[in-house]
């Protein structure tokens, strides 16, 4: 964790990642499920109903709605899953370096500012342009990044935060959060900011 950075965007993971971002950042296939339109015919019927079926009936069925998942539950549903494209990984490492040893809202948190950037406008438009772009991120070298040990849990981890951040399935923090830095430093640029949060090590900003 070295942020001195004003940090502070996936082919289909499978036919379930619906999204792909392009090496010019922008969105170049969005698979898209066509389901055929059905409309049904209502007619209307005169029914005598026995009193005692009337009765039996007069109970609705309830079925109790599916309680949501939990981010550590998704964690665990998320941690295999089809390979990640180059923007998926991009995303990934820069949750593996960025996060790691974070709690997974934390985690969560640095891939969501990494997307909102890359959809801000403001920002380089593909996860790999946010994460490689100079000066940002201080865990890239001239363009490059460092070594992953990809056996280990804590990239299995990052791998699972990135399939949830590009799909959408839950959310650290608001679109509009673009920035975030460590605790331990502070940096003039934050002074124009707005400070949303501190999740982990780590504080979040808005313009």
């Amino acid at each position: 964790m070295k942020k001195f950075l004003g940090t502070g965007g996936a082919s289909a993971f499978a036919a379930a990642m619906l999204l792909t971002v392009g090496g010019s950042g922008q969105a170049v296939a969005q698979q898209v499920t066509n389901l055929p339109v059905v409309q049904a015919v209502v007619r209307t019927t005169t029914t005598v109903v026995a009193p005692a079926a009337a009765a039996a009936n007069t109970a609705p069925a309830t079925t109790a709605p599916a309680a949501p998942m939990s981010l550590t539950d998704l964690v665990n549903v998320h941690r295999t899953g089809a390979e990640l494209d180059e923007q998926g990984q991009c995303l990934a490492t820069a949750v593996y370096f960025e996060s790691m040893g974070e709690p997974l809202e934390g985690q969560l948190a640095v891939a969501n500012v990494v997307i909102n950037r890359a959809k801000s406008g403001r920002y380089p438009a593909s996860w790999c342009g946010v994460v490689k772009q100079k000066a940002q991120f201080s865990f890239v070298r001239s363009g490059r990044f460092p070594r992953i040990d990809y056996g280990c849990d804590a990239w299995a981890k990052a791998q699972a935060i990135a399939r949830i951040a590009a799909l959408n399935l839950t959310s650290a923090l608001p679109q509009d959060v673009l920035w975030y830095h460590a605790d331990y430093v502070a940096p003039r640029w934050r002074n124009n900011l707005r400070r949303v949060e501190k999740i982990g090590a780590h504080i979040f900003y808005r313009g």
